[in-house]
């Protein structure tokens, strides 16, 4: 038994106090802020990148493609990873990612490369969407992590709000490059922190084994299907030859995925976890989360910049309510499961929410009244605060802790795959609903001036115009046609919702466990041991009818006068 210690000390979790806790959460905490920052702080003058850039909205869309499917299809990976090797390594290594992908950006000269380098980006960010999570429920428990992460939220929360504002007066100020280069600094706090006050435990040793074909069979499987997506109508017929060789290549290619993923050693999403029903049921409901979440952070500045002629700046200070919403229900709902310990009827509240959110999204228009603007982002963002970070914690609580890192790291996958994929369609449907708006707009519509003449000119070259540049009787069409497109795009997001509502109204309602998963993790380690040793001793132990027969032995010594005991020995010690 004591050779066998060893294993367990490997992983043993001493316990912290609140402020240990907090030291050691600082440098994940400036990590998230600087993730959220460099990405809101873009955000509201994506409009504008694009305008400068000489971008159309396919090239919109896919600027915001190209990270969300980096992010996507690396998260499982850096997932499977951390459940292998040095999780703090692998975190330095995902910011050192972001931070070269963000700084490059502020040096594009057309979308082309922005697009390319947004790729780099989103690798990163996949590593600290799915590490962050996995390193708090190492050394947090599932029934305290709502009161730590309440205080996240709260931080967070001033990246969210202050990051699309902040954004705005840069970009009024200094030009948008400026923007990919703010959160530089703090990226390099956050590599020093993370340095100097994480300290994890050891993970026991295991082979390491990278799961490659399923990796490049799932990259080009989803990146060709969003390309088709993306493209399909446009570039090419939906029903032409291109179309079909490339949705057959990304099916064979996917159902090759799943089929690896069965045999091999270490896969990237290990089928055996969708035997578990809250795995399976929180990816469901991830799906129209990741839906919702996506649309609204990509086209709520649109509709604010194009719809409604706003600057950047007044952009950024619109969507407050989205955000004040999103993350004060998070903050106070993560407290409140901290206190009481219950959480199904919170984020059956939060999906019913999401529901009423993204209907609400669907009546708007160019000249809607900005109170019940305001109203549609505080119901949709409340539902998702209350949701989103919540499935990850059920799964968490209900996974083994050897699988951990998968099992959240593919939460968060169908997140952003669905999110990636709903944003393209939705994309690719709003291009076209505009452009149809645009053409009705201006039947029979005559030019009056020759700043209306090389208006139209250049809206008829594709490109996302800067509103606020275009004559008043060419803006109120334009503004209405985005108006419009937008609010039709989120009747996708609607049955989604409900589909979300309903697959965590069925979620096993399994209370929240008090240990930190470096915790489990040690107990399942010293059970494995004990087990182990169990099963040696039995081994030598003799069976049951051998034991019966010494037993009578000895009672036939003991009735001659003989004391011998049941192991063979006399009183006096001898051996037989």
């Amino acid at each position: 038994m004591s050779a066998a210690a060893a294993p367990v000390a490997s992983v043993e979790a001493p316990s912290r106090t609140p402020r240990e806790v907090f030291v050691a959460l600082s440098g994940l905490i400036v990590t998230m802020f600087v993730a959220v920052l460099s990405g809101t702080v873009v955000s509201t003058s994506m409009p504008r990148i694009i305008a400068d850039l000489g971008g159309d909205q396919a090239a919109y869309t896919w600027v915001i493609t190209a990270s969300l499917l980096a992010t996507a299809v690396s998260t499982p990976i850096w997932g499977k990873l951390a459940d292998l090797v040095n999780r703090k390594v692998l975190l330095q290594l995902a910011i050192g990612l972001f931070v070269v992908g963000t700084a490059i950006a502020g040096f594009a000269q057309d979308t082309t490369t922005l697009i390319a380098v947004r790729v780099i980006q989103g690798l990163g960010a996949g590593g600290l969407m799915s590490l962050v999570m996995i390193i708090v429920a190492l050394i947090i428990s599932p029934r305290e992590r709502g009161k730590y992460m309440g205080v996240v939220g709260g931080i967070m929360a001033v990246a969210t709000i202050g990051g699309p504002l902040l954004g705005g007066v840069v970009t009024d100020a200094w030009g948008w490059r400026a923007n990919f280069f703010l959160p530089l600094p703090l990226a390099i706090i956050a590599l020093v922190l993370i340095q100097l006050t994480l300290h994890l435990p050891q993970l026991p040793k295991r082979k390491v084994k990278i799961d490659y074909a399923g990796a490049i069979l799932m990259a080009v499987g989803v990146s060709l299907l969003l390309v088709w997506v993306t493209l399909g109508g446009s570039e090419f017929e939906w029903s032409s030859v291109t179309s079909l060789v490339m949705i057959g290549i990304a099916a064979a290619s996917l159902i090759a995925f799943v089929v690896v993923e069965f045999f091999v050693a270490e896969p990237i999403v290990p089928m055996a976890l969708f035997k578990n029903r809250t795995f399976t049921l929180a990816v469901v409901a991830s799906i129209a989360i990741g839906v919702a979440m996506f649309a609204t952070s990509v086209f709520l500045a649109q509709y604010f910049q194009l719809a409604r002629g706003a600057t950047p700046t007044e952009s950024g200070l619109m969507t407050i309510p989205m955000i004040v919403g999103q993350m004060g229900a998070s903050i106070l709902i993560g407290a409140l499961i901290s206190r009481f310990g219950k959480w199904k009827g919170f984020m059956v509240l939060g999906s019913l929410l999401v529901v009423a959110g993204t209907f609400l999204m669907t009546t708007l228009r160019y000249d809607t009244d900005y109170l019940w603007v305001s109203v549609a982002m505080v119901v949709l963002g409340a539902g998702l605060g209350m949701v989103m970070q919540n499935l990850t914690l059920v799964v968490q609580n209900d996974t083994p802790v050897s699988q951990l890192g998968a099992a959240s790291s593919n939460v968060n996958f169908f997140r952003s795959i669905a999110g990636t994929i709903g944003v393209t369609v939705m994309g690719s449907l709003l291009a076209t609903t505009v452009q149809d708006h645009i053409t009705s707009g201006f039947a029979g519509f005559v030019p009056s001036t020759p700043e209306e003449a090389e208006a139209l000119q250049g809206l008829a070259s594709g490109a996302v115009p800067n509103v606020h540049e275009l004559p008043d009787a060419i803006r109120v069409v334009i503004e209405s046609a985005y108006g419009h497109g937008i609010a039709d795009v989120f009747w996708i997001a609607v049955p989604l919702a409900v589909l979300s509502l309903i697959a965590i109204a069925f979620l096993p309602n399994k209370p929240l466990s008090t240990k930190t998963a470096a915790e489990s993790l040690a107990d399942e380690v010293e059970d494995a041991v004990i087990d182990l040793a169990e099963a040696e001793i039995g081994a030598a132990v003799p069976s049951a009818e051998s034991y019966d027969e010494r037993a009578r032995r000895e009672l036939v010594s003991t009735t001659t006068g003989s004391v011998t005991s049941v192991d063979g020995a006399d009183a006096s010690g001898s051996r037989r």
